[in-house]
């Protein structure tokens, strides 16, 4: 009788083991199943990185190499008026002489055009848009905030022509009206018309400068008792100063290697302007005019491109210019 209970037991301890096995065996194929599903994924995570890491690096040497040749093919081409043709530099930059049929190619004309272009464009236009900059980000209520900005950034895609057309159909017709101008064509209708084109870059950039500053400055000013301008001139506008020269120099950038729309009411004429309702040209005027006629290897494609090497050349001087602007600001 003593037997049958030891013979259950053992049966009973022999099936929970029996058991164990089983779902150790099933648990042991489910992790194992588990972990190489894991696996997979992690080997197509790192494979799909891989993938847009090196699309990346990619993208980035295209970039890099495309703006290398760019420079390399434009000093190439620009310093063959001086190399090949032995035409001196000094002449280039300084003298007025521009005759590429008799291998003169002096630019001072063009290039104090563009000067002068750029110059009343950044002059009425800067502060301008600094001013409405102001507004947008201390003066405005929220709401027409809101209204005001999307629509000054739609003018950034408005093409050059338009503005260019718009300045030939009502802006000469006025200037040819109410100024001394004989024709209306001059340096006051290209920086007219330049100054408009600039405004979205500037207002932008200088609301971005004036909303980066931190709250506690206004609240300081305000706490001290000043008024709103006095907060804004006292201590906003010497906050942001190196923000707003970042925004000045890219408007600097914008109107110096406008084309278009500056030879359609500048007057394309090849001599220092003698007012400011005088007509000009300007380095991007001459290019537009001159490149399409000019023959392959010849003199006048030569000063032509290095005309516009003399324009890349500016353009990277304001890129530096604005990377120390910027590290002034950090």
């Amino acid at each position: 009788m003593s037997d049958v209970p030891k013979t259950d037991n053992r049966s009973h301890r022999q099936g929970i083991g029996e058991a164990t096995q089983v779902v150790a065996s099933l648990w042991f194929s489910v992790g194992k199943e588990t972990l190489s599903v894991i696996s997979l994924q992690a080997a197509k995570s790192h494979r799909n990185e891989r993938i847009a890491v090196n699309v990346l690096r990619g993208a980035a040497v295209f970039v890099i190499f495309a703006i290398a040749v760019l420079i390399v093919y434009l000093a190439f081409e620009g310093t063959k008026t001086f190399s090949v043709d032995k035409f001196p530099v000094w002449k280039f930059l300084f003298s007025s002489d521009y005759d590429p049929g008799n291998n003169l190619g002096g630019s001072a004309v063009f290039i104090t055009g563009t000067l002068l272009v750029t110059g009343f464009a950044i002059v009425v236009g800067g502060p301008f848009g600094i001013a409405v900059g102001v507004f947008l980000s201390e003066v405005a209520p929220a709401r027409m905030a809101q209204i005001l900005k999307p629509a000054i950034e739609l003018l950034v895609g408005i093409p050059s022509v338009v503005y260019g057309w718009l300045g030939l159909t009502l802006l000469v017709p006025f200037l040819r009206t109410h100024t001394s101008s004989p024709s209306g064509f001059g340096l006051a209708a290209a920086g007219i018309v330049l100054s408009i084109m600039i405004l979205p870059t500037v207002i932008s950039l200088s609301e971005d400068a004036f909303r980066s500053l931190p709250v506690s400055l206004r609240e300081g000013s305000m706490a001290l008792g000043s008024t709103r301008w006095q907060m804004i001139t006292g201590v906003l506008l010497p906050s942001a100063s190196s923000g707003l020269t970042v925004a000045l120099i890219l408007g600097i950038a914008r109107a110096i290697g406008e084309a278009l729309a500056v030879q359609m009411v500048i007057g394309n004429s090849s001599q220092f302007p003698r007012g400011i309702f005088a007509p000009t040209a300007s380095l991007t005027t001459e290019i537009v005019i001159d490149m399409g006629g000019a023959p392959q290897g010849s003199f006048q494609e030569h000063v032509l491109f290095s005309m516009a090497l003399l324009l890349l050349l500016i353009a990277m001087a304001l890129i530096l210019l604005v990377r120390f602007a910027l590290r002034g600001r950090g």
